[in-house]
């Protein structure tokens, strides 16, 4: 750490020419402590607004499509016949 940076941490924060102190600032602008619209807003939040509800609706078929999808795949694989099984690549024939 430079030597100056000691000095200053040891002397305290330089007084802010306008008035202005961040940290006071900072500590009145959190949460307030009491929400008046909270009991109203609370729907929002419950029930069929839930996150993941909201998420879950967001894809309606994801599910039904992907498990169709695979079912698609394996039967692919193991029922249907590959038709140029065994054929020379290369060599011109279609």
């Amino acid at each position: 750490m430079l030597p100056t940076r000691i000095l200053r941490a040891a002397q305290g924060s330089k007084p802010n020419i306008t008035g202005f102190n961040m940290r006071q600032f900072k500590a009145s602008s959190g949460q307030p402590k009491y929400d008046p619209w909270e009991r109203t807003e609370a729907w929002r939040y419950e029930g069929t607004f839930t996150r993941w509800n909201r998420f879950k609706g967001g894809l309606p078929g994801l599910g039904t499509a992907s498990v169709a999808f695979a079912g698609y795949c394996a039967y692919e694989y193991f029922f249907l016949e590959d038709e140029h099984h065994g054929e020379g690549h290369g060599e011109g024939h279609h």
